[in-house]
């Protein structure tokens, strides 16, 4: 149990309140009440607190989200090389600056509500939270930055509450401030651009040397980096397969490789037509060479911070000179399973070459696509109620 015990000072009598801390047990002390009451107050909340499970050490809690937050940063080293980058840059360029020096107990609603809004505006931190800021050496500024997009907007986010999210489990807080009603942006649904087969024709024509890599990506709906890791031993002609096992991601200037997104192995039908192209890719190779190296038979990148004879440069140039309507390597993706709605696959078809972890996922995905199936089910609901009902 708490006690109260008086001590004197120059300026009289103070109280002081002795209790122990739950977990470690360690003794400490709170001094300076002026009253007998107010010390015998505080001892009564302390043991409530501790008996509800409530109770924040005073010290944990000035622990600031600086200090916390490289361990929580640590402790994701396990995801995705790309995706751990992202959640490091964001915690390096948009979190540390703005609440590196802020105790975890001084995290308020408001404060991320007006971070979160200035992210989006353009002003990351206003009055003296700017202040705390060290301003750009180029530019003198110390907070007034370019509008961010939802998805920066959202992922920095998601960091700080993160590590608030940790800063509550270790008790250092009774509760999350960042989880209190913040608001964020929404995000806007890109349109998605299906090419046709004329038009990947065209595109394959103006790609010269890469026209069977974007065949691969327009039929087959790899992703880059599984198109990219492509390996001899991976192909098998007889089934016309793919086995994608592999996937090269450009983390700055080097490619990390690892397992694919859903880190399952998979096998990918290709058309017969792509059997002659993709047997002559192969012409020369070891069974562990790559299908689509790049120049320097390494993986093909696609960095536009690469040279100019990266993917990035061709890629685009090619689509420009096709004529064709402006799209990525990942766009391709969005074509493949267009063209295999438009040829009849169904939807459990599509997910499996397209590696989406379910059905549900690939409607959600390409709801679009499937519209014609929405025309069908009504046409048969007609039909069954003219065959039940005849002669009635």
């Amino acid at each position: 149990m708490a006690t109260v015990e008086a001590y004197s000072t120059k300026a009289g009598k103070r109280y002081r309140v002795r209790y122990r801390k739950p977990g470690t047990r360690t003794q400490t002390d709170k001094r300076g009440f002026t009253t007998k009451r107010d010390a015998e107050l505080f001892a009564a909340s302390v043991e409530v607190s501790k008996a509800r499970g409530e109770f924040i050490d005073a010290t944990a809690a000035r622990a600031t989200v600086g200090e916390l937050g490289p361990a929580w940063l640590a402790s994701k080293r396990q995801r995705k090389p790309s995706t751990y980058a992202a959640l490091e840059s964001a915690w390096r360029v948009h979190v540390l600056p703005r609440w590196g020096a802020v105790a975890v107990k001084d995290v308020t609603s408001s404060a991320v509500q007006d971070w979160v809004t200035g992210l989006s505006t353009g002003k990351e931190a206003t009055g003296a939270a700017a202040e705390r800021i060290k301003p750009d050496p180029k530019t003198g500024k110390r907070w007034e930055s370019k509008p961010k997009s939802a998805v920066t907007v959202i992922r920095c986010y998601g960091v700080l509450a993160a590590v608030l999210d940790r800063a509550v489990r270790d008790r250092r807080a009774l509760f999350n401030a960042a989880r209190d009603d913040v608001d964020l942006p929404a995000r806007a649904a890109k349109a998605r651009v299906y090419l046709t087969h004329e038009q990947v024709h065209d595109l394959v024509r103006e790609a010269g040397p890469h026209g069977t890599l974007v065949l691969v990506l327009a039929y087959c709906g790899l992703r880059w980096g599984e198109a990219t890791a492509l390996r001899v031993r991976n192909l098998d002609m007889l089934k016309r397969r793919l086995v994608i096992e592999e996937n090269a991601v450009e983390i700055g200037a080097r490619v990390e490789v690892g397992s694919p997104k859903t880190h399952e192995r998979r096998s990918v039908p290709f058309p017969k037509f792509l059997a002659e192209q993709l047997a002559r890719a192969c012409e020369g190779k070891g069974r562990d060479d790559l299908v689509f190296p790049g120049r320097d038979g390494g993986h093909l990148r696609r960095s536009r911070h690469a040279t100019r004879t990266s993917s990035g440069g061709w890629f685009e140039q090619a689509v420009r000179r096709a004529g064709i309507p402006r799209v990525t390597p990942h766009d391709l993706r969005h074509t493949a399973a267009s063209l295999a709605v438009s040829a009849g696959a169904n939807v459990k078809a599509v997910q499996r070459m397209l590696g989406h972890k379910s059905a549900a996922m690939t409607l959600d995905v390409y709801a679009d696509l499937f519209d014609d199936d929405l025309d069908g089910v009504s046409l048969a609901l007609d039909q069954a109620r003219s065959l039940a009902v005849v002669g009635k």
